[in-house]
């Protein structure tokens, strides 16, 4: 059996609505409760900052300049 266009219409709005009805994700990543919410963000940003100082210790990007804080002039005046 063949469906007409009318009922591929149909379903496509119904698609639509089911999809731009909900909010979000379906399964939430934070907890409801605001206590153990702050908790979870808190955890995360941390794990965030952990991430920054991991990639400058790889890259070798912490370690102390040994560039003086003025130029300076190589040759003979």
């Amino acid at each position: 059996m063949r469906s007409g266009p009318m009922r591929t219409a149909a379903w496509m709005v119904a698609a639509a609505t089911v999809l731009s009805s909900s909010s979000g994700c379906l399964i939430p990543l934070y907890s409801g409760d605001p206590i153990r919410r702050a908790q979870q963000l808190i955890y995360t940003s941390e794990d965030l900052r952990a991430i920054t100082d991991e990639w400058e210790r790889i890259w070798f990007l912490d370690q102390p300049s040994h560039m003086t804080p003025y130029r300076t002039h190589g040759g003979i005046l």
